[in-house]
C-alpha cells in the first residue's frame, strides 16, 4: 500500500498523529500488527491491559489528550488461525465465545482510555453484549462504532498482506455478509441499533454506495463508511500508470461516500486529503 507503513508505539506513530492534527485529522483507528508468537486458538492477547493496543492509547493520550481514538474489536490480529472468531476443530467459528473473549478486549482498550470501539467481527449479538460490558465497568462514555454491514469482499486483499492476517484456512464468508444481499444490511443495522451501536459502519466503501445510503434512509444513527486497501490501492495504482488523476480521483470518491450518506470516512488516504483541502501540495 504505497504511502501506508506499519509505525511503531514508540516510534513513527506520534508524528503521524501530529502531521494529521496539524491539518485538521484529529481522530484516528488503531490496527495492531501483533508478532506470532503472541497469537493463540482463543486470541488472549486481544485483552492484554499491556499489550500493544493499550499501550499505543495510553502513549497518545498522554500526548494528545483531545485526540479521539478508534480501536479494532475483533480477534483476527491475535489468532493463529486468522479468523474473526474462535474457531472449532470442525472449522465451524464460535459465535458466543467469541464474543466473550471481544467483551473482554473491548473493557481493556476503554480502560486505556479509547474513546470509541469498532467490533469489525461479524458475530451475532456483539454489540449488546460490549455495551453491557462496558457499562458494568462504568465506560458509559465509551462509544460503540459497529461494523454493521462488513462484506466478504475481495478488496481487503492489500491490508490483509501488509499485517499477514490472512484466514490459515477457509474465508470469512460464513460470518461476514454477501456482496449480492443488500436487504441483510437492513437486518444487521435493526440488530445493532436495538443492542445499543452509536455508530454504523459500511465495509468496504465505494462499491456499497447504495448500502451506505439504504442505512442512511433507514437509520437515525451516524452512517461510517470504510473506504478500504483495495480501493486505496487502485487509485494509487491508476496514478502511478498515469491512467487516472490521483488526486482528483481520491477527492471525488471521498465526496462520493459523503454524497451517499456518510457522516463518518475512514480511509487511507486521510492525511494526503486534508492537505488537498488545506491547499498544501503532495
Amino acid at each position: 500500500m504505497p504511502g501506508c507503513y506499519r509505525l511503531g508505539w514508540r516510534h513513527g506513530l506520534v508524528e503521524e498523529v501530529a502531521k494529521a492534527r496539524d491539518v485538521g485529522v484529529n481522530s484516528i483507528v488503531l490496527f495492531p500488527k501483533v508478532p506470532d508468537a503472541l497469537k493463540s486458538p482463543t486470541g488472549d492477547e486481544a485483552y492484554n491491559d499491556n499489550g500493544l493496543v493499550p499501550r499505543t492509547i495510553r502513549l497518545l493520550k498522554d500526548k494528545f489528550p483531545d485526540l479521539v481514538i478508534y480501536t479494532d474489536v475483533a480477534l483476527d490480529p491475535y489468532s493463529s488461525d486468522g479468523h474473526d472468531g474462535i474457531v472449532r476443530e470442525d472449522g465451524v467459528i464460535m459465535n458466543d465465545e467469541t464474543v466473550h473473549q471481544l467483551c473482554k478486549q473491548a473493557v481493556s482498550q476503554a480502560r486505556a482510555g479509547a474513546d470509541v470501539v469498532s467490533p469489525s467481527d461479524m458475530m451475532d449479538g456483539r454489540v449488546g453484549a460490549i455495551r453491557a460490558a462496558l457499562d458494568s465497568e462504568g465506560f458509559h462514555h465509551v462509544s460503540i462504532m459497529s461494523y454493521t454491514a462488513k462484506y466478504a469482499s475481495s478488496f481487503y486483499g492489500p491490508f490483509r498482506e501488509a499485517l499477514d492476517s490472512n484466514p490459515r484456512f477457509g474465508d470469512k464468508k460464513t460470518y461476514q455478509m454477501n456482496p449480492a444481499n443488500y436487504r441483510e444490511a437492513l437486518v444487521e443495522a435493526h440488530e445493532d441499533e436495538a443492542e445499543g451501536a452509536d455508530i454504523l459502519l459500511v465495509k468496504p466503501g465505494l462499491p456499497y454506495l447504495d448500502i451506505i445510503r439504504l442505512l442512511r434512509d433507514q437509520s437515525p444513527l451516524p452512517i461510517a463508511a470504510y473506504q478500504v486497501s483495495g480501493e486505496y490501492s487502485m487509485i494509487k495504482a491508476g496514478g502511478v500508470l498515469k491512467m487516472i488523476d490521483e488526486e482528483r480521483v481520491m477527492m471525488e470518491s471521498l465526496m462520493c461516500l459523503r454524497r451517499a450518506g456518510a457522516d463518518i470516512i475512514l480511509t487511507y488516504f486521510a492525511l494526503q486529503a486534508a492537505r488537498s483541502l488545506c491547499g498544501e501540495k503532495r
